[in-house]
Parts: structure tokens; sequence; C-alpha cells
């Protein structure tokens, strides 16, 4: 019993882990050629000003625990964005805008649904802070496509949403009473015909205005008889051409799960074959210190999705029978090769899961 783990916490064995930690490097470096560096945030901080930093972006998945130093609330952050913001609000607050960072750790969520049922990821991303522009978010969704080529994804989509699209209607053309609001959009996201229609019949067309991104967004833009929508599609129309050709696209634009505190604009990532989603993002507001509020764009995606995506490397382990001299292992790495040394003259390279043996001076390939 003392080596079993919680629900949701798995170790990562090799090649796994590996596989992984290559990936994030590929995904980092892909990020960083558009100009986002590095932050490291810490793995907890005060659950107060963490719950705080985003607006809208309630602690409601974090575990917490009382620091015995300081005797206050911690939280183990459950998504990494809050801290950048947290950094770019305050580290950085004396930095030009728009401010570009980027980031990778491990995050822990205090629950897991059954359909995703870890609760301890690795994240990586970027995030863009004091531009809330059309321009801005064409950048972020061509960095996050970027970052699936460099993880190996080969065949991508991208599924955008708008995730204030209800609340923009609500407040103008078609007003709906405020306790009918969050069922609503309840509704909408589950495509529940019968109960918008019971609800709201203006907004059913929603519930179809869903699918491959050209055809969902005629729909759309045949649904704004106002124009209250077109500042929007129009977005969603430029940022989409700036991918063509490049991903598969869909729109569905009342999703709203996973999407608690994005403003105009969300997408998700996927690929074919992929059971869970390999990430996603959007548009969102940062609140500083004082209440003041900044825009920003940005997007994650999880590592251990992105492994069962990227091709097999090839592993290449040369086993250096016992009494090899150690120069001639060093000279070995210098040219590429993984080396694994015999500690003692009993050691073989199947013990080893060696692909190669030194014999002869020469790296010669085992059968099978």
């Amino acid at each position: 019993m003392t080596a079993l783990l919680p629900e949701g916490l798995r170790d990562r064995l090799p090649p796994f882990a590996d596989a992984a930690a290559a990936i994030e490097a590929r995904v980092l470096a892909a990020i960083g050629l558009h100009g986002y560096e590095r932050v490291d945030p810490p793995l907890a901080e005060f659950a107060e000003g963490l719950g705080s930093r985003l607006k809208a972006g309630a602690l409601h998945d974090a575990v917490r625990f009382v620091d015995p130093v300081s005797q206050r609330t911690l939280a183990i952050r459950p998504d990494l964005t809050a801290q950048v913001a947290r950094i770019a609000a305050t580290r950085l607050g004396h930095h030009p805008r728009p401010v570009r960072l980027s980031y990778a750790g491990s995050v822990l969520k205090l629950r897991a649904s059954q359909l995703s049922p870890a609760r301890e990821l690795r994240q990586i991303g970027c995030e863009l802070f004091g531009l809330d522009s059309v321009a801005a978010a064409r950048e972020v969704a061509t960095v996050a496509i970027d970052a699936l080529a460099a993880a190996g994804v080969a065949d991508p989509s991208i599924d955008f949403t708008l995730p204030d699209l209800v609340d923009t209607l609500a407040a103008g053309p078609l007003p709906v009473a405020a306790e009918v609001l969050e069922p609503l959009r309840q509704r909408l996201d589950a495509k529940d015909a019968g109960g918008v229609a019971a609800l709201a019949p203006d907004y059913l067309p929603l519930v179809a205005a869903a699918g491959p991104f050209a055809d969902a967004l005629s729909r759309l833009r045949a649904f704004d008889t106002t124009g209250v929508l077109a500042s929007r599609l129009d977005a969603l129309a430029d940022i989409a051409a700036a991918l063509e050709g490049r991903v598969a696209m869909t729109l569905d634009p009342t999703e709203r799960h996973g999407f608690e505190y994005q403003t105009w604009l969300g997408f998700s990532l996927f690929a074919r074959g992929a059971a869970e989603e390999l990430g996603r993002g959007g548009t969102y507001t940062v609140v500083h210190e004082g209440g003041a509020e900044e825009a920003a764009t940005g997007f994650s995606l999880y590592a251990g999705r992105l492994v069962g995506e990227a091709p097999a490397s090839e592993r290449r382990r040369l086993f250096l029978p016992f009494g090899t001299p150690l120069a001639q292992g060093a000279a070995l790495r210098a040219d590429g090769w993984v080396t694994v040394a015999a500690l003692d003259a009993g050691d073989t390279p199947e013990a080893q899961l060696a692909t190669h043996v030194w014999a002869g001076g020469k790296a010669r390939a085992l059968a099978g």
C-alpha cells in the first residue's frame, strides 16, 4: 500500500518521461522564436493573491494548505496563467507593452473528471500582455500552431469559440432575464435545443451555428441581423485566414466549458485520433493591484497529452563492455551515442536494453 499514489497522480517512466521532456524543449524553442521569454514561477503562493489575479478566475480547482511559516493559506497552482499574469503585472509592470512571456511547469488540480482523470499535468505555453487586438490574437493562435508542429502533431485542428457571446447578445439585441442567463449558457453549451427553446427561443439558431469554420461563420453572420457581433466575426475570419492550409478549423460559438475567464475569443487545440484536447487558449483580462485591468492573450499545451502525438524516436543505446577505456566512452558520446557502461564483468547488453554493442572497435547492432 505504501507504493500507491493518490488518485489522479502517476509516475512517468522511460521512455515517456524522456519523450515529454524533449517535446517540452522543442515547444519552448518554437515559442521563443516569436520573442517570448521564459519565466518560472514557484509551485505555490498565497491563495488570496493567486485567486484575484484573473478576472472571473476563482481558485475553485486549487489544492490549499496553511503555510507553517507565515500561517497564511497557500495554494498549489492549478494553472500557470495566473502566476505569469502576476509577474507581468508586478515584476515586469514597468516593461513596455506588449510583454511576451513563456513558461513550463507542473500544475495540480483539486479534482478531475472521468474523461480527464489526471490531476497533475505538465503545462507549457505563452502569454502576451498589454494588447487586446486582432493582431495579438492572430499572433498567439499562429504561435500555438507552430508549437503543435514542433511537438510533432501531424493532423492538428483548432476549435474556436466566443466565450462572451451570450452576454453580448443578452446586453443588446436579445435581452434575457438575469436568472435565465446562466441556465441559457448551460443549455447552449450542451446543444440542448429543447432547453434553449424553453428558455429563450431567439437563441435557438446558435445551437446549429457550429461545425466546419466557414459554414459556421456564415450561419453566425446570418444570425447577426443587428451587426452586434460583426467585429468579433471579422476578427475570427482574420485569424482563420492566417491559419488557412496549416490546420483544420471548426467553430462552436457557445462552447463555455473550460473558458470561464476568457473574454471575446477562445480556442481548443486537438489532433486527429487524440482522446483529449492538447491545449487551449484565448483572450482574457488581468486584474492589477488597485483594480486596474489589462488585456492579455495566451495558450497552454499539456506535454503528457502530446507524447502520444509525437513520432516515436529511435532508441539507440550503445553497450560498453566491462573495462572499456573511459576516454573511448567519452569519444563515443561526443559523436552522439548514448552509452551504457558495464559496471561488472557479468553485465550484458540485453540487461541494459542496449541496441548496439561496442566490439572490435565498432558499434555493432544487436539482432532483433
